[in-house]
């Protein structure tokens, strides 16, 4: 199926990337003084606020009587997933409670539950609280990558920087990091894959669409490489904090020099 209105005839996409670049990523590091760690990502126009909390005691219930997530030999991972209901063209009515935000809170707690070292905090719970200010497309890409900034900024161990990104196939062309125009003309099947860089392990893989089997293949190597890169935009990231937080503390001559 053809889907020339996605693609110039210089083969460019709607918004003038070429189909393997990513959109621009921003990041901004502790924008949270009362999180143990938070990120604000921007992967074009998608913009996620992700902030985490603990390891702490876990959550009390009714009675003050410790609630059945406890865990006596590792830590509890809480997610919560959720929209702003001003971050679509389309007004959310219950951005916490539908169907999609809870797949999409299911799917990144069990990623960070196999990622993150929990048997290093037996009985204690940590929370990650996900926000999407703005919905422009692989909105759980942008999540997983904002949430793994902030354990990192947090202090919180994990086995390897989580990275995730999109991919779909137009006219025999794979693309990346997939804008939610691109989501949304045509059905387009979208695959959204996280990796531990290091590895190469994929951690998780979900489609929406159906994918037909000789292209899956050509399409999770597109991810796969659109997740190497955001690897090394986000190792720049957490540097460029350390080393910003390192000249912090140095004497006014110290940071001229």
């Amino acid at each position: 199926m053809a889907h020339t209105d996605l693609l110039s005839e210089a083969g460019l996409r709607i918004d003038g990337r070429q189909i393997n670049e990513l959109r621009k990523i921003n990041c901004k590091l502790g924008v949270f003084e009362q999180a143990d760690g938070s990120a604000y990502l921007e992967m074009g126009h998608t913009n996620v606020l992700a902030a985490v909390f603990g390891p702490h005691e876990v959550s009390r219930g009714p009675g003050g009587k410790h609630r059945q997530t406890s865990l006596h030999d590792r830590a509890y991972v809480n997610c919560q997933y959720s929209q702003a209901t001003f971050s679509t063209i389309e007004r959310k009515r219950k951005p916490r409670a539908d169907i999609r935000s809870l797949e999409l809170t299911n799917n990144i707690r069990e990623i960070f539950d196999n990622v993150i070292l929990t048997s290093l905090f037996p009985n204690s719970q940590i929370d990650i609280f996900l926000e999407v200010l703005q919905s422009d497309g692989s909105n759980m890409s942008a999540c997983i990558n904002a949430a793994t900034l902030a354990l990192i900024h947090a202090g919180i161990p994990i086995k390897d920087f989580v990275t995730s990104c999109s991919a779909t196939i137009i006219d025999e062309k794979t693309l990346v990091d997939v804008s939610h125009f691109e989501e949304s003309t045509s059905n387009l099947p979208v695959l959204t894959l996280s990796i531990l860089p290091k590895s190469k392990q994929i951690v998780s893989m979900e489609s929406s669409g159906r994918i037909p089997l000789d292209l899956i293949e050509r399409i999770i190597d597109s991810a796969v490489l659109g997740c190497d890169e955001i690897h090394q935009i986000c190792k720049t990231i957490v540097l460029n904090y350390i080393s910003e937080g390192s000249n912090e503390n140095l004497p006014p001559e110290s940071q001229e020099q």
